[in-house]
C-alpha cells in the first residue's frame, strides 16, 4: 500500500441513491479533527470551519449531498469539464476530467455554518453500487481544492501549483483510496477471481466472495491459499488483462450484499482505517483457517507479508504469459496503423518453505519493452540486451509477477480493411478484406476469431451478403461474423477472407441535434437542406455523410468509439502457443534455491482488446505521431 494512506470513512450507495453500507474509522477521524484545530489556530486566513467540514456527516446527510451533486452535475460522475451550466464551487468548475472520479460534496450542517465541503471522495461505480471512499488528507489540501472550485480561469493546461494535477501529486493517499474502492467493488459484485494460470485440465474457481451476489453461500467458499494444494483458477478476472471491455454499467442482482462478510474483510484488511493487505485471498484464508503451530516459520527466516501460510503439499511452478493486443487499423496512407501489447506474467508457485525462484526472461529485444512493473516479492537484475534475470520469493496462490508494455514482434494477426459507404440514408454497402495469421507459424494457434459491426444509433432491418468463410448473425444494433468458430482453430497457415454485402436500416428520424459543452439539445425541425436533395436523382455521398454528421447525436462519454458518425468494426480473438511480443520463459532454466524437485509448466495466451478496423471511407479519430528521420551522423530526430 502507498505510504501514509489512511481512510476516514467509506459508503456504498445503491442505484436508488440510498446508503446500504457505511463504515467510519474513529482513530483516523480524530487525526483529522486535530489537524483541523491546528490549522485554525496557525492559519491567518478565515477559520477552517467556514470553508471545509471538520465533522463527519451522517448517512442521511451524505446521501442528500450525493443526490444534490448528481442533479447539479448531470450524472453521478458529472461532466468533468466546465460547461455553460456549471456553477462556481462545483467539481466541473475545476475543469479537469479527474473530477469524474475524485469528487467533492457540500454537506448542509447548520451547526458548522451551512454548506461545507467534503473532499476528496473517491467515486467508483461497480454494478448497482456507487462506492465512496474518503482518505485522510491535510486541511490545507482541502482548502486549495476549495479555491480551485472558485477560480475564474478555465482549463487544465495551467502550470504551477494552481492546478488539480499538482495538488494530487502531493497526495499519495489518493492511490490507496482507489485501491480500496476497486477491491470493495470487486467483492460486492463477486468478481474476485484470481489471476489466470493455465494448466492442462483445471477446475474453474468462482468469485471468492460470490455470496455477496448470491452465487454461492458463505459456507461454501474455499480458499486457494490454504496450506494444502488448491485448484488453479482458469477464468480471467477483471483484475487481470482480459479481452473483454468492462464498463461501469449496472448489473442487476437478486440478493442483497453480505454485510457481515464485507465487515470481516474491512476489519482484517484495514484495521483502524489503515490499509495493510487488500488481497482478498489472503484475508479469506486467514479468516477460514486461522493459524496453528505448524504455520510458524523457522526462527532464522523472516516471513514476508504476502505469504501468511507455509505451503504443504505437492510442489510445482506454473507460469502463464497473458497478452492483450490493442490495435487501430485505418488502411490510409496519411494515418499509420497502430498496434500495442499489454502483457502480464501470472504465476503460481506451490513450494514449501521460503525458497527463491529465479529465471531469465528472454525476448526483451524483440519485444521493444516500453515499461514494466513487478510484484513486491520480485528482484530484477540486468542480464544483457535480450535477457533479464528475475528472482522472487513466491506468495501463495495465483499472483501477477510482472506487468509490461511492448510492441508486437510478429506483426498484426489480422490485417486488411473495412469499408462502409452509405448509398442512401437508410442503406449502406460494405466490404471486408482480411488476412488472418499471416507470418504466424505453429505452434501459434488462433482459437477463435469474430468480427462485430456495431450500429448503436441505427436499427438493422436486413442484411444481404455472404462471407467467403464463417457464419453471420444479426441483432437490432450489430452484425456478428464468426470467421473462426470456437473449437475449430487455425494453426500453421494464414487465410484470406472477404465479406461483401449491403445493410438496410430502419428509416432515419431526421432531427437536428446540437452539441455544446453544456450537453445535449435538439429540435424536431427538418433539415432545410432537404430541397437540395430533391433537386437531383443522383446520390451525393458527401452530402449524406455531412447530413448524418449533423443529425446524429453524440453518445455518452463512456462510449468513445461511437462518437457522432464514426463507424468501425471490432475484432475479437484468442491465440495460444507463444507470445506475440516475443517474451518467453524457458522452463529448463528456472532454478529454485534451496534446490528441490518441482515440475515447471509454461503456457501463453493472447487475447484481443480494442482491436478496431476503422471504416476507410468514413471519419476516424487518431493521434498525430512525431515523425522520426535519420540524420547523416546516424542520429534520429
Amino acid at each position: 500500500m502507498p505510504a501514509g494512506c489512511s481512510i476516514r470513512a467509506l459508503w456504498i450507495l445503491n442505484n436508488f441513491d440510498a446508503i446500504v453500507f457505511s463504515r467510519r474509522f474513529p482513530v483516523v477521524e480524530k487525526r483529522w479533527q486535530a489537524a483541523c484545530q491546528s490549522e485554525n489556530e496557525n492559519s491567518n486566513e478565515d477559520k477552517l470551519n467556514y470553508s471545509v467540514l471538520s465533522l463527519m456527516p451522517s448517512d442521511s446527510e451524505l446521501a442528500a449531498a450525493f443526490v444534490e451533486r448528481k442533479q447539479r452535475e448531470g450524472s453521478a460522475r458529472g461532466f468533468g469539464i466546465r460547461v455553460s451550466n456549471s456553477s462556481s464551487g462545483s467539481d466541473s468548475w475545476v475543469d479537469d476530467p479527474i473530477t469524474r472520479h475524485i469528487i467533492g460534496l457540500y454537506i448542509n450542517k447548520e451547526e458548522e455554518g451551512g454548506n461545507n465541503l467534503l473532499w476528496p471522495l473517491i467515486l467508483h461505480i461497480k454494478g448497482n453500487y456507487n462506492i465512496l471512499v474518503l482518505p485522510l488528507v491535510e486541511p490545507r489540501h482541502l482548502k486549495v481544492y476549495a479555491r480551485l472550485c472558485k477560480r475564474s480561469s478555465c482549463g487544465i493546461a495551467l502550470v504551477g501549483d494552481d492546478s488539480l494535477s499538482s495538488l494530487l501529486l502531493d497526495l499519495p493517499s489518493i492511490t490507496g483510496a482507489f485501491m480500496v474502492a476497486h477491491t470493495i467493488g470487486d467483492i460486492i459484485t463477486g468478481e474476485t477471481v484470481e489471476p489466470e494460470v493455465i494448466i492442462s485440465a483445471g477446475p474453474s474457481v468462482g468469485g471468492l466472495f460470490g455470496s455477496l451476489t448470491g452465487s454461492i453461500g458463505i459456507s461454501g467458499i474455499s480458499s486457494s491459499a490454504k496450506p494444502v494444494a488448491a485448484p488453479v483458477a482458469s477464468s480471467p478476472s477483471n483484475t487481470t488483462i482480459t479481452g473483454a471491455v468492462t464498463a461501469d454499467t449496472p448489473k442487476m442482482g437478486s440478493r442483497h450484499l453480505d454485510k457481515d462478510a464485507l465487515r470481516t474483510f474491512i476489519n482484517s484488511s484495514m484495521p483502524f482505517g489503515t490499509p495493510l493487505d487488500l488481497n482478498y485471498s489472503n484475508i479469506l484464508t486467514i479468516k477460514a483457517n486461522g493459524f496453528s503451530a505448524l504455520d510458524l516459520p523457522p526462527s532464522d527466516q523472516k516471513q514476508p507479508a504476502w505469504k501468511p501460510y507455509l505451503y504443504k503439499g505437492k510442489q510445482r511452478i506454473l507460469f502463464t504469459i497473458h497478452e492483450i493486443l490493442q490495435a487501430a487499423l485505418y488502411d490510409r496512407d496519411e494515418i499509420p496503423d497502430t498496434i500495442s501489447v499489454s502483457g502480464q506474467i501470472n504465476c503460481r508457485a506451490d513450494l514449501e518453505g521460503f525458497p527463491d525462484v529465479s529465471f531469465p526472461l528472454a525476448g526483451l529485444n524483440a519485444a521493444h519493452f516500453k515499461g514494466s512493473s513487478y510484484h513486491p516479492c520480485a528482484q530484477v537484475h540486468e542480464h544483457g540486451v535480450d535477457k533479464q534475470s528475475v528472482m522472487f520469493s513466491p506468495p501463495l496462490g495465483n499472483f501477477v509477477l510482472m506487468r509490461y508494455q511492448a510492441s508486437c514482434a510478429l506483426g498484426s494477426p489480422i490485417k486488411g480493411f473495412y469499408q462502409l459507404s452509405m448509398v442512401s440514408e437508410d442503406k449502406g454497402a460494405f466490404i471486408f478484406k482480411l488476412c488472418l495469421m499471416e507470418g504466424y507459424k505453429a505452434p501459434l494457434t488462433m482459437e477463435f476469431c469474430t468480427v462485430t459491426m456495431p450500429f448503436p444509433r441505427r436499427r438493422i432491418v436486413s442484411l444481404d451478403g455472404t462471407p467467403s468463410i464463417g457464419i453471420v448473425s444479426t441483432t437490432d444494433h450489430f452484425v456478428e461474423w464468426k470467421i473462426v468458430p470456437s473449437g475449430r482453430g487455425l494453426s500453421g497457415k494464414s487465410i484470406e477472407v472477404t465479406f461483401p454485402g449491403t445493410i438496410k436500416f430502419a428509416p432515419w428520424q431526421s432531427r437536428r441535434f446540437s452539441w455544446s459543452r453544456s450537453g445535449y439539445a435538439s429540435s424536431a425541425d427538418e433539415d432545410s437542406d432537404n430541397e437540395a436533395e430533391n433537386t437531383t436523382n443522383m446520390v451525393n455521398e458527401e452530402y449524406l455523410m455531412e447530413k448524418m454528421n449533423k443529425d446524429l447525436p453524440p453518445v455518452d462519454l463512456e462510449e468513445p468509439f461511437c462518437w457522432q458518425a464514426y463507424n468501425y468494426a471490432k475484432v475479437s480473438f484468442k491465440i495460444f502457443g507463444a507470445s506475440v511480443s516475443g517474451i518467453a520463459i524457458d522452463p529448463k532454466y528456472v532454478s529454485i534455491y534451496p534446490a528441490i524437485k518441482a515440475p515447471v509448466e509454461f503456457s501463453t495466451q493472447v487475447t484481443s482488446g480494442d482491436y478496431i478496423l476503422w471504416n476507410t471511407l468514413g471519419k476516424c479519430p487518431h493521434v498525430a505521431t512525431e515523425k522520426v528521420k535519420e540524420m547523416g551522423d546516424g542520429k534520429y530526430i
